[in-house]
């Protein structure tokens, strides 16, 4: 297993005991002092009971919240946690490059972060990546269905946050995001 992996999976592990529907975080293990930004985790249920739980962090823009973009950021894979968005490409906390010995990695700020100018929703999908999960067995899914899952997301994500409803809205992502991107889009425009 590879440094980066094992490190990973620490801080997943170490995140998931401060996670917490609609929680906001002010300290993560690792990073010295309060955190410089507002990070919230939480769940959203999909589905008509719900068995489905996507999991989520949200950052507000340092800019200006109120106006800057919200953007919905998606690691592809499929199936990797979008903490590797926010921790290894463009979050306002990283994990400090040093020789892993085993202990508890350092996180450090970063200045190349895109919440200087957006708000981003970091979503764990398809469920069963990070610590989205689904309370019964799944099925089998495609992109199309993603899409519409993650349509529902924000539906009711924005109507948690009512807020940031008339902010202008980008999907993005890395990776096999490319597929499901488009079809998010596709989704959102259709307005289903």
């Amino acid at each position: 297993m590879s440094t980066t992996l094992k490190v990973l999976l620490l801080l997943i592990l170490v995140f998931s005991h401060h996670a917490d529907s609609g929680s906001i975080v002010k300290f993560l293990p690792g990073f010295e002092g309060p955190l410089p930004f507002e990070l919230e985790t939480g769940y959203i249920g999909i589905g008509e009971e719900e068995n489905l739980q996507l999991f989520y962090y949200f950052i507000k823009s340092k800019k200006n919240p109120k106006e800057d973009p919200l953007l919905l950021w998606l690691n592809g894979g499929p199936g990797c946690s979008s903490l590797e968005g926010l921790l290894f490409e463009n979050g306002p906390v990283a994990v400090k490059v040093e020789v892993y010995n085993g202990s508890l990695v350092s996180l450090v700020s970063t200045t190349y972060s895109w919440t200087q100018m957006a708000n981003i929703i970091y979503l764990d999908q398809p469920v069963g990546a990070g610590f989205s999960y689904s309370r019964t067995p799944l099925g089998k899914t495609n992109d199309t269905n993603e899409a519409k899952m993650i349509h529902e997301f924000l539906q009711k994500w924005l109507s948690k946050h009512p807020q940031f409803f008339s902010n202008p809205f980008y999907a993005t992502g890395d990776s096999y995001s490319g597929k499901t991107v488009p079809a998010l889009v596709q989704e959102i425009s259709q307005g289903h």
